[in-house]
């Protein structure tokens, strides 16, 4: 079954610090390559990158009115492809890259007064330039980018996978036994997205740690993968 060699070596979680602020045009790719191989990175990891730090390199920030919440309103519809929730000034959202997000993943939060962060333009491709540079410098390692969401039904949130490239974003399962024999009949695990959550763990929401890489995941999971195979099809989904 797919996941034991993982399961067999253990993972570890390495947070990348002293990484400078990032601004805007900032060749963030180079930076944290290098940063992670003087922490160490080496072939089969794989580096997690926040969001928000993509964001701020790509030059994904934007005014607003932080104290007007029809500015907010206008720039998160802006950012959505359809709205499909509203409780007062909270809106469910589907972003152009087809993620379904509180306030279409615009974020208000780590950057300066009166400004947000947009979610990059395309976060697979971004995490693809990641892992080129990666490559360049010799080493091949996965590269996630990750963001934090909330879950339906489900208090908290967490992060998950907005961006992939050297890794399998969703592993199947099925067709293949349990643990005692049977077949798996539904069983895909997003592999990107638990990737995700464990590097955010250290992390966090309230230090400056803008990576994190995961040694020990399965030399299975490596590969062609992109998180926009995580986005279910809505010809799949029971509640749009």
């Amino acid at each position: 079954m797919t996941g034991g060699g993982a399961a067999a070596a253990g993972l570890q979680v390495v947070p990348i610090v002293g990484v400078p602020e990032i601004e805007p045009g900032a060749d963030l790719a180079g930076i944290l390559a290098d940063a992670a191989l003087a922490h160490g990175l080496r072939d089969g990891d794989c580096l997690v990158v926040t969001q928000k730090v993509v964001s701020k390199a790509e030059g994904r920030l934007v005014d607003v009115d932080l104290g007007d919440p029809e500015s907010r309103r206008r720039l998160i519809e802006s950012e959505s492809v359809r709205v499909l929730r509203r409780r007062d000034e909270l809106l469910i959202t589907e972003t152009p890259h087809g993620f379904v997000c509180a306030n279409a993943g615009v974020d208000f939060s780590n950057v300066p007064g009166g400004r947000a962060a947009l979610l990059p333009v395309d976060p697979d491709r971004s995490a693809r330039r990641f892992r080129d540079v990666l490559i360049g410098r010799g080493v091949t390692a996965a590269v996630v980018i990750s963001d934090t969401f909330g879950r339906p039904w489900r208090q908290g949130v967490c992060d998950v996978a907005i961006g992939v490239a050297g890794l399998r974003a969703v592993v199947d399962l099925r067709g293949t036994a349990d643990a005692v024999g049977r077949e798996l009949q539904a069983t895909e695990v997003a592999i990107a997205d638990e990737v995700a959550e464990a590097a955010e763990l250290v992390m966090g929401k309230d230090r400056s740690v803008p990576a994190a890489f995961v040694r020990g995941l399965d030399p299975a999971w490596f590969g062609d993968g992109s998180a926009a195979s995580l986005v279910r099809p809505p010809r799949d989904d029971l509640f749009r």
